[in-house]
């Protein structure tokens, strides 16, 4: 029998409680992110300071902003050389698995840095739920269109990008080839100087937004 993988196993848990938090009437309001790393934690320890960027990988950090402000969050530090479409696939299963226990999609928003943003957008591209929220931070190139031409955008989809950043690009050439449903789609461009280490730190420049998203603050209005 195939090992449980713990972050699986820690939903599969957490949904079967989910009935014993929901209110008289049945529902449920609580938002759900599901937080996807970038490459550089896959292959270091946690807090380890990048000498590339000058800064520390601030994961611990990042989660606990987001439960601070009242997000049920999964995420977990995945292994090296992990397969990124294996990886959505997964992660659309848990996803699957809210839903059916009764969560709305646009409770659920799907948030991902570098490498854990391509995740992101594969999980948009398999998921196929237009209600779903999606971010994607500092994850996408002109040549991603032609190179990685099976990823299309569904949900609503924000996405960050950094000015310093060899990422720090507009992702709008997606969205419009994409062939399935955008619901809603903005895109944010910051210049913070630390190039691609802008996703590394806990920092309230992408921190915000995406709470804002996740919300429904899909006009990000103060």
């Amino acid at each position: 029998m195939k090992q449980i993988h713990r972050f699986t196993f820690i939903l599969l848990i957490f949904v079967a409680c989910i009935s014993c938090s929901k209110g008289k009437d049945g529902s449920n309001e609580k938002e759900y992110i599901f937080f996807l790393h970038n490459k550089f934690l896959e292959e270091n320890p946690e807090s380890t300071f990048s000498k590339e960027y000058n800064v520390k990988v601030e994961y611990n950090e990042i989660l606990e902003s987001f439960r601070k402000d009242g997000f049920i969050v999964f995420s977990e530090k995945r292994q090296p050389q992990t397969i990124v479409i294996d990886y959505a696939k997964k992660v659309v299963l848990q996803i699957d698995s809210l839903i059916l226990s009764g969560i709305k999609p646009e409770q659920i928003t799907v948030i991902g840095t570098s490498k854990g943003g391509y995740i992101a957008q594969f999980v948009s591209t398999y998921a196929q739920n237009p209600e779903l929220n999606f971010v994607f931070i500092g994850c996408f190139q002109k040549s991603d269109i032609e190179e990685i031409r099976e990823i299309n955008f569904c949900g609503n989809i924000l996405t960050i990008y950094d000015k310093s950043d060899y990422y720090g690009v507009s992702a709008i050439d997606r969205k419009e080839t994409s062939k399935l449903k955008v619901s809603r789609f903005k895109e944010i461009e910051l210049n913070t100087g630390l190039r691609h280490g802008f996703l590394y730190v806990a920092s309230d420049k992408w921190l915000k937004p995406c709470k804002m998203w996740a919300k429904r603050n899909y006009e990000l209005a103060e």
